[in-house]
């Protein structure tokens, strides 16, 4: 156990991002209730994302991590479940096929509806109002009712959870990520695109190699594994009374554990060294997340490390660099150094989303090309630094949304008011994540060459 920890110690430490509830009384009776709720993940199914992402830390795999920017109490139902893991079953294919490695696949997803917010008030015209901060504090509409933290939306938040890991269990161990499913879903995508052409030879690849196992024998009938996968959970933790509430001890190992999902993330605006958020995730043995952004330097990040992860642990911490197409160049190789420098054992993870925002027509949106730029440099950058590119964490959705502009279908600034739905930040939609994916492939090949190259001679 770590030092001088137990899942309140937070409560002894400053705090940022916390929403300010007018009832503390019901929020302790919440937080009391959630305490009782049986728990959403197990921590042997974390101790197996762990055994997992230690095979990424050591280069023997790539994490693919997306899903909703926040979760939303209005659109839970089965088919958004379903139409986001589809799309993410198939970007784990292509980037499969791509790496040539096995792909960890954790969603955004099942817990993630707190959002850390630039300002505490939003003003619309003469009225300011507190910020949206997530439906599990407060309601997105701009009245003074539904901007008052309701601990209650913690209730609605476990279940709703709940009820979205059923069904993405039945999803992942039913049949309905049947390897040969997927393929067919991902060659529908190749055939509408626009750049068919350039994504159809990858496809024909797969497609072939997955008759030529049919051929001798190798169906989803006989192997489980073509048949079935392993989905994990992640989101921010942002609200620690939530996140206190169902921290438990695991009966075999004594150890304590974030029920809650089954890894977390500290946020770029949370991440201080002395502070609550920081306190809470050093003593819980899931999986962890940072978030890297500019203002990080490479003192403050070894020490952050030496505090989230004590034992130097393969898969234990994973570092999710949010810098921004433009400054990527000049943080990045700053941060490796440092921690190659340090012998620190971590995953290096790309979010090109939370850098490059912009505002165009009064929405909020990113530009496909600019998270393109950033994911390339990242590539390029642990290539040239000898280290792996372990990851890609995106904010994404199974619908048809339009909400980041560019990719092949060329979304224009014109085209954000057709179907803009999200609660928070622009999400890519089903079309630009697989094309990302198959771009990524692609750079992932080039990789394999060139490094079969250097060791030919």
């Amino acid at each position: 156990m770590a030092q001088n920890w137990t899942p309140s110690s937070w409560r002894d430490k400053p705090i940022s991002q916390v929403p300010e509830y007018p009832d503390l009384a019901a929020l302790a009776a919440t937080e009391e209730r959630l305490a009782k709720f049986p728990p959403l993940v197990f921590a042997g199914e974390a101790r197996r994302l762990k055994a997992s992402l230690a095979n990424v830390a050591e280069g023997k795999g790539f994490l693919l991590q997306g899903g909703d920017c926040a979760e939303s109490f209005a659109e839970h139902g089965a088919d958004t479940i379903r139409d986001f893991f589809r799309a993410f079953l198939q970007m784990a294919v292509v980037l499969t096929f791509g790496a040539q490695q096995p792909v960890v696949k954790v969603g955004r997803i099942a817990g993630q509806f707190a959002k850390p917010r630039s300002s505490g008030f939003e003003k619309q015209g003469d009225v300011t109002l507190p910020s949206y901060r997530g439906d599990i504090i407060n309601g997105i509409e701009f009245t003074e009712e539904a901007r008052v933290p309701n601990p209650e939306r913690q209730i609605m938040a476990y279940r709703q959870s709940a009820a979205t890991l059923n069904l993405l269990r039945a999803f992942a161990m039913g049949g309905y990520a049947n390897l040969e499913n997927v393929n067919q879903w991902m060659l529908g995508f190749v055939k509408d695109s626009p750049q068919a052409e350039r994504y159809r030879k990858l496809a024909d690849r797969i497609s072939e190699t997955m008759d030529f196992m049919k051929a001798i024998g190798i169906t989803s009938e006989n192997h489980a594994n073509l048949r079935e996968t392993d989905f994990f959970t992640s989101h921010e933790a942002l609200l620690l009374g939530y996140e206190q509430a169902l921290t438990r001890v695991d009966s075999t190992s004594g150890d304590w554990y974030a029920t809650s999902g089954h890894m977390i993330w500290i946020g770029d605006r949370t991440r201080q060294l002395d502070h609550a958020h920081v306190e809470y995730c050093r003593g819980i043995k899931n999986p962890l997340g940072l978030k890297c952004g500019p203002s990080l330097q490479p003192d403050n990040l070894i020490e952050l490390i030496d505090a989230l992860n004590p034992a130097n642990e393969a898969g234990r911490l994973t570092l999710i660099c949010r810098f921004g197409h433009d400054k990527v160049a000049e943080n990045l190789p700053r941060l490796i150094r440092a921690v190659e420098r340090e012998g620190k054992k971590v995953i290096w993870s790309c979010d090109p989303m939370h850098g490059n925002t912009i505002t165009l027509n009064n929405y909020k949106t990113r530009p496909f090309e600019r998270i393109l730029s950033e994911v390339e440099s990242f590539f390029q950058i642990h290539r040239s630094e000898g280290t792996h590119p372990g990851g890609i964490h995106i904010e994404m959705t199974g619908n048809d949304v339009t909400e980041c502009t560019g990719g092949a279908r060329a979304l224009s600034g014109d085209d954000l008011a057709d179907r803009y739905h999200t609660h928070c930040d622009p999400r890519l939609n089903a079309d630009q994540a697989l094309e990302l994916a198959f771009l990524l492939a692609e750079r992932m090949k080039g990789g394999r060459d060139e490094k079969r190259m250097v060791v030919n001679g």
